[in-house]
């Protein structure tokens, strides 16, 4: 099936449960030089010569201003991140700092098992922590010291989380098959903590397709040692979120097939927050747009349903939108 097809089909379905057709999180004006500076930093991190930096540079503005702004912020970063990999014949140009990422998460691991195992409800333990990996964003930040996350990841421990535990411990309970949607590299030595609360008999992992940004791919998945856990499977796009019509169609099987899915991070909920499938979105509101997205602070670590992750736009929380 065409990922037309599929689109065509999953929508109908949406209508049918739903009433009406989702709404999707598009692309705010101040998603523009977030993405511009993203390209700006590739370019740099694979080399030094400023004529690459301005055609990537050039290439990105040229992108931005072409692109429809009413799709989701992921859309106009695949484009720009695939033109990125052409134009510096690299095709994985944040390989070095995703090791670094892992790496450093690695070291962190057993530290934080521990606590897992030691807390009054793992669950929640493992909950929060593999929130806080969400900070590991290459995306939005440069690169984070090793100490900086201890001290980030250390603190989420007593944060405030918004979200219902209770409400996602039965839903984890009830289901028979789990989707797990990964999201950076780091970040996965993180889910892991949590993947180990889960029933991982029920459980398949998801990473990307192709390198994009410091997004997890297969390779991440078998450092982080998830592939010694539960399946993993790959989702055939190079998209910096999940772009359902741009998936492989083992990736939509399991998509369809799955009565929980546990999404993390912020590419994932900008493309998937209209969708009508059982989804938990994990994630630390990290930018202002998708903070008032979701009607909460920024900063404020995300546990919510699909459901209820749609409620504060569709009731009207305003923003300038990419229209011109």
């Amino acid at each position: 099936m065409s990922g037309l097809e599929w689109r065509t089909r999953a929508r109908s379905r949406c209508d049918i449960h739903a009433g009406s057709e989702r709404k999707v999180m598009k692309t705010f004006l101040d998603c523009i030089p977030c993405v511009i500076r993203q390209s700006l930093d590739a370019a740099r991190s694979v080399t030094a010569d400023e004529t690459i930096h301005e055609g990537v540079l050039r290439e990105a503005l040229l992108s931005a201003s072409a692109a429809d702004w009413n799709e989701a912020p992921p859309v106009l970063a695949q484009r720009i991140h695939a033109r990125i990999r052409e134009l510096t014949g690299k095709p994985d140009p944040y390989r070095a700092a995703k090791d670094r990422q892992n790496q450093s998460a690695l070291r962190l691991y057993g530290e934080f098992v521990e606590r897992v195992s030691r807390a009054p409800r793992p669950l929640e333990m493992a909950i929060r922590l593999a929130i806080a990996g969400n900070s590991m964003d290459l995306a939005l930040a440069t690169e984070l010291s090793e100490a900086r996350l201890r001290a980030s990841v250390t603190g989420s421990i007593n944060e405030p989380l918004n979200g219902d535990i209770d409400e996602f411990e039965r839903a984890v309970a009830q289901a028979t098959r789990i989707l797990y949607l990964t999201d950076n590299a780091g970040e996965i030595v993180f889910d892991r903590l949590l993947i180990e609360q889960l029933p991982q008999d029920r459980v398949t992992t998801a990473v990307r397709g192709a390198p994009v940004i410091n997004d997890a791919t297969m390779a991440d998945a078998e450092v982080a040692g998830i592939t010694a856990l539960v399946p993993v499977i790959d989702n055939g796009s190079d998209a910096p979120g999940t772009l359902l019509a741009d998936c492989s169609e083992l990736f939509r099987r399991h998509f369809e097939e799955a009565d929980l899915i546990i999404s993390k991070g912020q590419g994932n909920f900008e493309t998937l927050r209209e969708s009508c499938r059982p989804i938990f979105f994990l994630l630390r509101a990290k930018c202002s747009a998708v903070a008032e997205d979701l009607g909460c602070p920024l900063g404020e670590m995300i546990l919510r349903s699909s459901r209820a992750a749609r409620a504060p736009a569709e009731e009207g929380v305003g923003r300038e939108r990419g229209t011109v």
